[in-house]
C-alpha cells in the first residue's frame, strides 16, 4: 500500500524591488490620456485591492531607479511606456529562469532528507512567459539534477495552476512510491503592466505581483518528519457563466488580462457547488457537514487571494473566521497576487504563522480562467516544534 504523500519543504521568494501600492496608484492615475472617470476608478482599485506592497523583475519601477534607456517607465517625465511582447517575453526568459532555479534550490537546501539525487521529476509552472528550452530544463542543468529526470511544464493556466500541479505530482507519487517531484512555480505579471482606461486592465494592474515558489512532493517513508502536508484529494470545478469573465490573452504590448467586477460575485454565488465534491470525496469531512459549519470542520483555509473582494465573498459564504482568512489576506497585503505561486505561499503563512497541530485539516483553493475552481484538501503532517 502506498504511503501518503507529502509536500514538503515549501520555499517562496520574491524580487529585489519593491513598490509601494499608493505610488502605482499615483503613477497609474498620472498617465496621458486617463479619462477622470478612469481616475476615479483607479483610485477605488488600488485603494480597495487590499494590498500594501508589491515585488517586480523590473528595477526601473524602484522608485530612486536611474535607467539610462528605460523600457517601462521614464522616470523623468513619469510616462509608463509600452515595450512590445518580444521585449517583455526577453526579459521573462533570463529573469524566470533565475528565480526558477533558486526557489528549486532552496526547496532542495531546506530539506532535511532528500537531495537533487533523489529527485525523479520536475514540473514547473508559469503563464506570464514562454521559451524553450523552458525553467524544466534550466532547473536540471543548473541544479545537476539526473538528465533522465522527467519534466513536465504547465503553462498558461492562470491563477490555479498550482493546484493541478500538486495532483500531479500526487498522480506520479501514487504510481510510484519512490518517486520525488520538485514542483516550481514563478510568475512575472508586473511585466504585462501598462495604461489604460479599461477597467479591466485597472483592475489587474491594482493587484498582480511577481513571485517564485517551490516545494517537494513524495510518498517516500523518510527519516524525518518534516513539517508539511499531506496531499488527500483534489477537485476541479467550472463556475457557470464565468468564460468571459477572467481570461489571459497575448498582445502586441503584453499579455493581457480580462478580470471583470463580476467575478468576486461569481465565486461567492458557486463557491459551495464547486467545493461539494470535494467534501463529499472525504470520509472524515462528509459525516460532520450536517452537524457543523465547514469553518468548524476544516480549521485551516489557503485561499488564492485573487482580490480582497474575493476573499470577502469566500469568508461570507462558507462562514468562515477572520483568523481563517489571515494568511491569504497576509499575503495579499505583502505581496499582492502572484498568480499561479500565490497559494504556495498561503500555505507556507499558515505552517509558519499559525502554528498547526499535526493532523489539522487544510481546505486550498485557486480561482482562474473559465471560471475555474480548483480545490484540494489536505492534513498537516510533520512534529509540533515547527520544523
Amino acid at each position: 500500500m502506498t504511503s501518503a504523500v507529502q509536500l514538503r519543504s515549501i520555499q517562496t521568494l520574491v524580487p529585489e524591488v519593491t513598490v509601494e501600492q499608493h505610488a502605482v496608484r499615483d503613477m497609474f492615475a498620472g498617465q496621458p490620456g486617463i479619462s477622470r472617470l478612469a481616475k476615479r476608478l483607479i483610485a477605488t482599485s488600488f485603494d480597495g485591492a487590499g494590498v500594501e506592497t508589491r515585488h517586480t523583475v523590473l528595477g526601473e519601477l524602484a522608485a530612486a531607479a536611474e535607467t539610462q534607456a528605460p523600457q517601462f517607465l521614464d522616470h523623468e517625465s513619469g510616462l509608463l511606456l509600452e515595450p512590445g511582447t518580444a521585449a517583455r517575453n526577453d526579459i521573462y526568459a533570463r529573469e524566470a529562469d533565475r528565480l526558477f532555479i533558486e526557489a528549486a534550490g532552496r526547496s532542495l537546501d531546506a530539506d532535511p532528507d532528500l537531495t537533487t539525487s533523489d529527485v525523479t521529476h520536475v514540473v514547473t509552472v508559469s503563464c506570464t512567459g514562454f521559451h524553450a528550452p523552458g525553467p524544466d530544463y534550466a532547473i536540471v542543468r543548473a541544479l545537476g539534477l539526473s538528465p533522465a529526470v522527467q519534466r513536465y511544464h504547465l503553462g498558461f493556466m492562470g491563477c490555479y495552476a498550482a493546484l493541478p500541479a500538486l495532483r500531479a505530482a500526487t498522480q506520479f507519487c501514487r504510481a510510484d512510491p519512490e518517486a520525488v517531484v520538485l514542483v516550481v512555480s514563478v510568475e512575472l505579471c508586473t511585466l504585462h503592466l501598462r495604461s489604460s482606461s479599461d477597467p479591466d486592465a485597472i483592475i489587474a494592474s491594482s493587484l498582480f505581483a511577481d513571485g517564485a515558489a517551490a516545494a517537494l512532493v513524495t510518498a517516500r517513508e523518510l527519516p524525518t518528519a518534516a513539517r508539511g502536508f499531506t496531499l488527500d484529494g483534489f477537485h476541479t470545478g467550472l463556475i457557470p457563466d464565468g468564460e468571459g469573465d477572467m481570461a489571459w490573452t497575448v498582445g502586441d504590448t503584453g499579455f493581457e488580462m480580462v478580470l471583470s467586477t463580476r467575478v468576486p460575485q461569481l465565486i461567492g454565488t458557486h463557491i459551495d457547488d464547486a467545493l461539494r465534491p470535494l467534501w463529499q470525496a472525504d470520509a472524515r469531512i462528509a459525516g460532520s457537514l450536517d452537524r457543523q459549519r465547514m469553518g468548524e470542520v476544516v480549521r485551516h483555509w489557503a485561499i488564492h487571494p485573487g482580490g480582497r473582494s474575493i476573499l470577502d465573498r469566500v469568508q461570507e459564504r462558507l462562514g468562515l473566521d477572520d483568523r481563517q482568512l489571515q494568511p491569504a489576506r497576509e499575503v495579499l497585503r505583502t505581496n499582492g497576487n502572484m498568480s499561479s505561486a500565490t497559494v504556495l505561499f498561503v500555505l507556507q503563512r499558515i505552517l509558519e504563522s499559525e502554528r498547526p497541530a499535526p493532523g489539522e485539516r487544510v481546505a486550498a483553493m485557486a480561482f482562474g480562467p473559465g471560471l475555474t475552481a480548483e480545490t484540494a484538501m489536505l492534513t498537516i503532517a510533520g512534529g509540533d516544534d515547527g520544523r
